[in-house]
């Protein structure tokens, strides 16, 4: 397979770090994006002492300026991005009736309209060039009913529920929309109590990362639209 670029949002930890050095090793230009930059540029200092390319630029999907000035920045330095990886994250664990308007706010704007801003940005240049891929981390949260995580879910479950109408609308493109649902990862999102109570039941952000591989690696003329990844002895 050649060389892809990669932009990769949330990718200071986690799932989105994972997956921007398994890229990277699969032999891809990576770009890395989040709000914290002291962590991305040690990701792209490990991915340059592989001898392999990566950039790393501050984006807060949350800001539609912050997200055309990254894209901008993006395209000065590479011409174009082959995949986008829509990672970026957040979540309240918090029960409907305790939940607040600000954490509706603030789950919505990084998860459900920061991937479409992000979406956005990329979308007519891939379709001038009818090629493309986007990527959507989701949860398996979009699925099922998982108490104390309303707005999470209902944010995973917004983003599924438009990814789905952007694949049909952009197939005669040869664009394609995958979704990941994983299930429990250890990953910070959790909290330090939980992540140690349940760690050997959790999957690790890198087995994610290899599914979101294997996505990118299809045969032109193949997508894999959804997948669902759970932990072998199920949901928490």
């Amino acid at each position: 397979m050649p060389s892809k670029i990669i932009w990769i949002t949330g990718a200071s930890t986690g799932i989105g770090k994972d997956t921007a050095l398994t890229l990277s090793k699969a032999g891809n230009i990576i770009i890395v994006t989040a709000r914290r930059k002291s962590r991305l540029v040690n990701i792209v200092s490990e991915i340059k002492f592989s001898e392999r390319e990566a950039s790393a630029f501050v984006c807060d999907v949350s800001s539609e300026r912050s997200i055309q000035t990254t894209y901008k920045r993006i395209k000065e330095r590479y011409g174009k991005v082959d995949v986008l990886i829509n990672n970026a994250g957040v979540t309240v664990f918090k029960n409907f009736s305790e939940s607040k308007t600000p954490d509706f706010d603030y789950i919505m704007d990084i998860n459900l309209r920061g991937a479409f801003l992000c979406s956005k940005s990329v979308l007519s240049d891939m379709i001038k060039r009818k090629s493309g891929h986007i990527i959507n981390v989701l949860s398996t949260a979009a699925k099922t009913s998982l108490e104390g995580s309303s707005l999470y879910s209902a944010s995973k479950a917004g983003l599924m529920a438009m990814s789905d109408v952007l694949r049909k609308e952009t197939r005669k493109f040869n664009i394609k929309i995958s979704n990941v649902f994983p299930g429990a990862t250890e990953t910070p999102m959790w909290d330090s109590k939980t992540r140690a109570k349940y760690k050997n039941r959790m999957m690790d952000s890198v087995d994610i990362a290899n599914v979101i591989n294997t996505i990118i690696n299809q045969p032109k003329k193949v997508v894999i639209e959804e997948i669902v990844v759970r932990p072998v002895k199920g949901d928490l």
